[in-house]
């Protein structure tokens, strides 16, 4: 009966263990924000490194301890982690699909993955990509048909259609830097 009873304790983290999580979560989130998914990893990964002799159950329970002290402080919000990371990447030239692909690696539920890139203007998102890498209507050297194959292929491994990459490609200066200024303001 004393070995059930050891066995059972064993798998309950301790409170010194339940203390590092918290204290764990709270520094990670304040260096930087996270997913839910993000975190749990983070944390299982160290608890495994800091404790001896820790059981598979004691990790799962510290990680979960360490998410729902982050959610009850409000320090992890993935809905926000979603918004804020697609606009700085729709800012960045990044396109939906892109960022949609990324925000579902960092473990963002597909709902508010869709819920976060239904605003980005694709067309914004190529134009700056093209102002980044001198394509198209930022161009500066002479177009040859070598020159146009790389233009329109990074636009196609950025995400972006054959046929808004063609668009950006063709645009004008002045129409580029239209839809520069109207992204701006969005």
């Amino acid at each position: 009966m004393d070995l059930i009873d050891d066995q059972e304790q064993s798998d309950q983290p301790t409170p010194r263990m339940l203390a590092w999580a918290r204290n764990s979560a709270a520094y990670r989130l304040a260096r930087q924000m996270m997913t839910e998914k993000q975190l749990f990893d983070a944390i299982a990964r160290k608890a495994r490194e800091k404790f001896e002799d820790v059981s598979a159950s004691q990790v799962e329970l510290l990680a979960a301890a360490a998410v729902t002290f982050a959610y009850d402080n409000g320090a992890l919000n993935d809905q926000a982690y979603a918004e804020i990371k697609t606009r700085s990447a729709a800012r960045g030239g990044k396109s939906k699909r892109v960022i949609a692909q990324k925000l579902s690696e960092k473990g963002v539920a597909k709902d508010a993955v869709a819920q976060a890139v239904a605003e980005v203007d694709d067309l914004y998102a190529a134009v700056v990509l093209a102002r980044k890498r001198a394509f198209g209507p930022f161009r500066k050297v002479d177009l040859d048909e070598k020159r146009a194959s790389k233009e329109l292929s990074a636009f196609a491994r950025g995400g972006f259609s054959f046929e808004l990459g063609k668009r950006v490609f063709a645009m004008s200066l002045e129409e580029a830097e239209d839809i520069l200024i109207e992204g701006r303001s969005l």
